[in-house]
């Protein structure tokens, strides 16, 4: 009977052993995304109300959460019985990437005065800013699902060959991972001139480093969140053009002379103003 417990120990160490090596394989394969998606979950989760700042991103760490518990065993099971479908739900996920993408561009564009014309937050009652609030969670969360399930994927086609006892713990250490560690870092962020405040504060009215610091956190936080914005873009457009360069050979082959990223995000620009040409005519449509 003991000897068959500490069979069963080895046999839990080895398997162990075997989920901590090919998680580093697949947290490698997966970082640039990880990247992608760190920079547009902090231009989603930025711009809120600072009172209101760390619950909503709380709200949307946890919709992160669910997407991944939604995710996993559908991609486990597709992957099993019926791979094309995670092809076809990746390349939807890159036509709204790249829509999402173009939008932006688009706006800063041709929108820029109307935007700056706008009624400011501040302006806007609280159930307005509630309203406001609703739908910026819920676009960071249909956000972090497309990405999730980009992750997801990515993971599983690192451990395909492995057994089912090996795949589950691999690919979910990766989903746990990626959610842990991109909502930390952008709660870090958007956190960053409160940090400051706190700092000067401290200090009194002492100059030292450390006041200096804090004036640097609080008047960086603008430039910070400008540069997310765009890197937020950029990476939406990347991560939609890799989906389709990935899974449709024939871009791959014509694109295979060109650098991955210029590649990719060429590819991703397009079919994001394609998508947001489709958008705009059917809006039109329904207006007549």
């Amino acid at each position: 009977m003991a000897s068959g417990f500490f069979a069963l120990l080895d046999d839990i160490a080895l398997l162990m052993d075997d989920v901590a090596a090919i998680s580093k394989v697949a947290t490698k394969k997966t970082a640039g995304i990880l990247a992608d998606d760190l920079a547009v979950n902090a231009e989603k989760a930025s711009g809120f109300v600072s009172t209101r700042e760390l619950p909503v991103l709380w709200k949307i760490t946890k919709g992160a959460f669910l997407n991944k518990i939604i995710i996993l065993p559908i991609a486990f099971l597709l992957s099993a019985f019926l791979p094309i479908a995670i092809v076809i739900i990746l390349l939807c996920g890159g036509v709204f990437l790249g829509y999402e993408g173009a939008e932006k561009i688009h706006e800063f564009l041709f929108h820029r005065k109307d935007k700056k014309l706008k009624t400011k937050p501040t302006e806007l009652s609280e159930s307005e800013l509630m309203v406001l609030e609703k739908k910026k969670i819920k676009s960071a969360i249909l956000i972090d699902f497309i990405l999730s399930v980009e992750i997801i994927i990515i993971a599983i086609g690192t451990v395909i060959e492995q057994p089912i006892e090996v795949q589950i713990p691999v690919v979910s250490l990766v989903a746990f991972l990626a959610t842990v560690g991109v909502y930390g870092v952008v709660a870090l962020l958007v956190r960053m001139d409160d940090l400051g405040f706190k700092i000067i504060t401290l200090s009194g009215n002492k100059t030292n480093l450390a006041k200096s610091f804090g004036i640097g956190l609080v008047k960086s936080l603008p430039i910070v969140i400008r540069v997310l914005a765009f890197v937020g873009t950029f990476a939406m457009l990347l991560v939609s053009g890799g989906i389709f360069v990935h899974n449709i050979h024939f871009i791959h082959d014509f694109f295979a002379s060109l650098p991955s990223l210029l590649g990719e995000f060429i590819v991703g620009t397009v079919v994001g103003f394609i998508a947001l040409l489709v958008v705009k005519l059917i809006m039109k449509l329904k207006k007549k």
